[in-house]
């Protein structure tokens, strides 16, 4: 059977990105991109890019930044509620999936072409199952990780809000530095200080500590772009600090989840990152696990170099529910 036309589409909080879809490859010369403010929502996004279309899907993917339950995901930086029952209605599909931005990056796994894939950390030389667990991380305008399981009955990937677990704390330095980023919303989550926002009170705390707190404040781009260019100390530091803490945070998700399949970095701020993953200790942070150290050299790291892979994600996804179905 042919695999049906499918619409697929990638909500961040700014823009979100659309294409079309036959089986899990996305047709790359349909991809359109809209700016969010313009819309009130995502079926209208959708309804205004397939009105000139000649060919009409029948079902649809989508991926939403935000926690999603029953089919309902709630947008963490965006005004939007995204419901699979209501796009169904308003755009005649007959199948419609909703998902979390993390959960289609786990589901694209499997579909990326490996040389998009650029290994960090090598990990163990041992074959590893194909059902081994594997762990996605992200890291961009927010932060979350989910765990990807391939089953005999398909690829299942849990959903999860790993970015707002409290922020690890394992110096007097940190400390106050997490005293800093609490000033606002209390204790504060790895996100705050691991995101692109994150970068930003990253840096704002070295400017405090260094007596500059009337600083000019730096977009998380410009504080990446002193630091390659070394002529900004804070924004070195700051990016520093960044990467042994995404390294730790690595090592406890590591721990707790054991993604002997590896564990994937994607999003601009963790590519960003992933550049100054050796001259900056990303492996001794992720290594720094006491007894357990020798442990952590099974779990190889990679970085996903794919900014399309939410969209094969939501088109893998959707081939493996119409086939259950069938």
């Amino acid at each position: 059977m042919n695999d049906p036309l499918a619409i697929v589409a990638d909500i961040g909080g700014t823009n979100t990105r659309v294409a079309m879809t036959r089986g899990p490859r996305v047709q790359t010369d349909s991809i359109r991109r809209f700016r969010n403010a313009d819309f009130s929502g995502l079926t209208e996004v959708l309804q205004t890019y397939i009105k000139d279309r000649e060919d009409r899907p029948s079902c649809a993917s989508v991926a939403a930044a935000g926690p999603v339950h029953e089919g309902v995901a709630r947008m963490t930086n965006l005004d939007w509620v995204i419901d699979r029952a209501d796009l169904a209605q308003a755009l005649d599909l007959e199948t419609v999936a909703v998902l979390n931005d993390l959960q289609a990056q786990g589901h694209a796994l499997r579909h990326v072409d490996p040389a998009k894939m650029r290994l960090l950390l090598p990990g163990s030389d041992e074959d590893v199952s194909s059902h081994a667990a594997r762990l996605v991380v992200g890291v961009g305008t927010g932060m979350n990780a989910a765990l990807v399981y391939r089953t005999e009955t398909g690829t299942l990937v849990p959903p999860s809000e790993s970015g707002h677990i409290s922020f690890p704390v394992q110096s007097e330095e940190e400390l106050r530095l997490m005293r800093f980023a609490g000033r606002k919303h209390g204790v504060p989550g790895v996100e705050d200080v691991l995101s692109g926002r994150g970068i930003e009170r990253l840096y704002a705390w070295r400017c405090e500590e260094e007596g500059a707190s009337d600083a000019p404040a730096l977009a998380a781009a410009e504080i990446m772009a002193a630091c390659a260019a070394e002529n900004d100390p804070r924004a070195h530091d700051a990016v520093a600090m960044a990467v042994r803490l995404l390294g730790r945070v690595l090592g406890n998700l590591a721990l707790i989840q054991l993604p002997f399949g590896g564990i994937y970095l994607v999003g601009g701020v963790a590519r960003a990152l992933a550049q100054h993953a050796t001259q900056m200790g990303l492996a001794e942070a992720f290594m720094d696990k006491g007894r357990f150290g020798p442990f952590m050299q099974q779990f190889p790291v990679w970085v996903v170099e794919d900014d399309y892979a939410a969209l094969t994600g939501c088109a893998g996804h959707l081939c493996e529910l119409i086939g259950q179905k069938g």
